[in-house]
């Protein structure tokens, strides 16, 4: 799979990249600032074990690959999507992007206009099929390859295909189980959960990401 990272230059976008390239996808991080997009992708690309690749660029051209992932900081999520806006239409776009602010040793979510980050970046693309996802793994143990993965991945959407698309973009990565959560509306809820955990994980100085008791036996 062919798999953009707008914003990839982060702690999120570089795990993630670093765990899709692992399961053979060719991932391009994308940044505002190219040559840091090149440093970057020079960096991960000597820990790729699999059969992937990274390679670093700018927002534009992570924008032309076939599904295209923001993970940008929450306040500059539209910023940097609204001027890509014609050439993500038609694509499938996975947003992972949380509002949150800190507040002494705890997160507090906070609450887009349209309710999330998610519902907020369709609104801005309407030519897109948008999905969330990826909200609720800690970005140091997507970096962290020696560390396995153990969780689940909440996933919603309002078009059935990028939910089937963005399943199988969590399927590439060992250790990790979509779940399809339903229509864009959970996103709220999804994100805001976000702060929660980051909470735990700071309070009990922990890695503690989500799993869900109850389903089929995967």
């Amino acid at each position: 799979m062919d798999v953009g990272i707008l914003g990839g230059t982060g702690p999120a976008g570089r795990g993630l990249a670093l765990r899709l390239a692992d399961g053979g996808a060719s991932v391009v991080l994308g940044s505002r600032d190219e040559e840091r997009a090149i440093e970057a992708a020079r960096a991960l690309g000597r820990q790729v074990t699999g059969s992937g690749a990274i390679s670093g660029s700018t927002n534009a051209m992570s924008a032309a690959c076939e599904v295209v992932v923001v993970a940008t900081p929450w306040d500059g999520a539209l910023a940097t999507v609204r001027p890509l806006a014609g050439e993500l239409a038609g694509k499938v776009v996975v947003s992972m992007v949380n509002a949150l602010a800190k507040e002494g040793r705890e997160m507090a979510a906070l609450v887009p206009p349209r309710g999330s980050m998610a519902a907020t970046i369709q609104a801005a693309l309407p030519g897109a099929r948008v999905a969330a996802a990826f909200h609720h793994l800690p970005a140091a143990d997507m970096l962290d390859t020696g560390h396995r993965l153990d969780a689940d991945v909440l996933v919603c959407s309002d078009h059935p295909d990028a939910t089937s698309a963005t399943l199988g973009l969590v399927e590439m990565v060992p250790g990790l189980d979509g779940v399809d959560c339903g229509s864009l509306a959970q996103a709220a809820a999804i994100e805001a959960f976000t702060a929660v955990l980051i909470t735990v994980n700071i309070r009990h100085r922990a890695h503690a990401a989500l799993r869900l008791t109850g389903l089929d036996a995967r």
